[in-house]
């Protein structure tokens, strides 16, 4: 049995792992006339050593900003590579379970691929990677890319 990729996901946040694993979904969406969407998610809360605190309107904007900025670069290498089958998402909420569960199940996606690791190294020494939780919740297969060792 053959399996074709038609809907990729990929999240991106900045890192260099995230930027590897959304090229190189161009590619796989490429080869199996797909399409990738491209999520970036802002987390309007940081957690706290007590409780959570809730971001300003000033920073929740510039965030806005910045996730658009980054969804538009996405577009701009797809274009750069003559691919032009993505679809830009901007979330708000918890990235490791909007990324693992409810994105896949509202775009009916059929592959996410995932970056090893994130800008965030706060998250991951507190609860975990967001990869580690995508690979246990997804609904769907999951990719995880790593950076090959001479980007390192």
């Amino acid at each position: 049995m053959e399996q074709t990729y038609k809907k990729i996901l990929v999240g991106v946040d900045g890192s260099e792992h995230a930027t590897e694993a959304f090229k190189k979904a161009v590619e796989v969406a490429r080869r199996n006339q797909g399409t990738v969407i491209v999520a970036t998610i802002i987390e309007p809360q940081i957690p706290l050593m007590v409780g959570t605190s809730s971001f300003s309107d000033d920073f929740v904007e510039a965030e806005s900003e910045r996730a658009n900025l980054l969804l538009e670069e996405c577009v701009a290498y797809g274009e750069s590579v003559q691919f032009t089958a993505i679809e830009k998402v901007m979330v708000f909420g918890q990235a490791k379970s909007i990324l693992a569960t409810e994105l896949p199940r509202n775009h009916q996606i059929d592959l996410l691929m995932v970056g090893q690791s994130g800008l965030n190294a706060v998250e991951k020494m507190m609860v975990g990677s967001v990869a580690s939780y995508v690979i246990l919740k997804a609904p769907c297969d999951v990719l995880v890319i790593a950076i090959p060792e001479e980007k390192q």
